[in-house]
């Protein structure tokens, strides 16, 4: 049997920053049929197919906060992505996550390093701000070389007989890891919500704009809802 990198992203995928990070969709379980289903179960009628009356029912679900038939549909993604950024996204608890482990593998260190770097803004702790005329150019050189040295490091301990667990220390949180992560269509809106936001960190929210591109032609109906509230799909 064949057996596919987890480093190489799946066939359905988009990448991001830059290209160095991309999501990929694995799999899925159910459609917008799913939703309407679940919500007439009590009448033991199946749909297999969307009329308006089912779109209808489907923004009165969302429109009024009738979630539980929004969990009947399940979106497997792989995520390539710093660890920062994965250290944001393992705070949706509500997602199952299985990631690449640095304890059984020394293969593929990649570690991400921005096209562009951005000032802090001055009024907010959490926000970073863009500035034409801010000179990073030497700054983003010097990161490079950062990365290089972390893995020299990292790979002279693991020839001296440094255990993989306790070398990985020395990697900075830009290396970049892959994980799986599973979770309903309830839970992935409220983290659309949260990280496709002028809030969220920019890389995460790339990450989320990504996300819409590929579950979009899944929930046409769903998206079209947000859509009209005034959101980007």
């Amino acid at each position: 049997m064949a057996m596919q990198h987890l480093n190489v992203p799946p066939d359905n995928h988009v990448k991001v920053l830059d290209g160095q990070g991309w999501v990929g969709l694995i799999d899925h379980l159910g459609s917008e049929t799913s939703i309407v289903n679940a919500a007439r179960v009590s009448f033991g009628k199946l749909k297999t197919e969307m009329n308006e009356r089912d779109i209808v029912l489907l923004q009165y679900l969302i429109e009024n906060k009738h979630t539980s038939p929004l969990e009947h549909i399940v979106f497997t993604f792989s995520v390539h992505c710093p660890l920062f950024i994965r250290g944001q996204w393992h705070r949706h608890r509500t997602w199952s996550y299985n990631e690449i482990s640095r304890r059984y593998t020394e293969i593929d260190l990649e570690f991400y390093t921005p096209s562009k770097l951005r000032m802090q803004a001055e009024n907010d702790r959490q926000a970073s701000v863009e500035s034409p005329d801010f000179d990073d150019s030497a700054m983003r050189l010097e990161i490079a070389e950062h990365n290089r040295k972390s893995l020299e490091l990292y790979n002279s301990l693991i020839a001296r007989g440094v255990c993989r667990e306790q070398a990985r220390g020395v990697l900075p949180q830009n290396m970049m890891v892959t994980f799986w992560g599973t979770v309903d269509l309830n839970n992935l809106l409220h983290f659309l919500e949260l990280r496709d936001s002028e809030h969220a960190q920019w890389e995460i929210r790339q990450y989320a704009k990504a996300i819409k591109q590929l579950i979009k032609p899944i929930i046409p109906n769903v998206a079209a809802y947000f859509e009209s509230k005034g959101q980007a799909w």
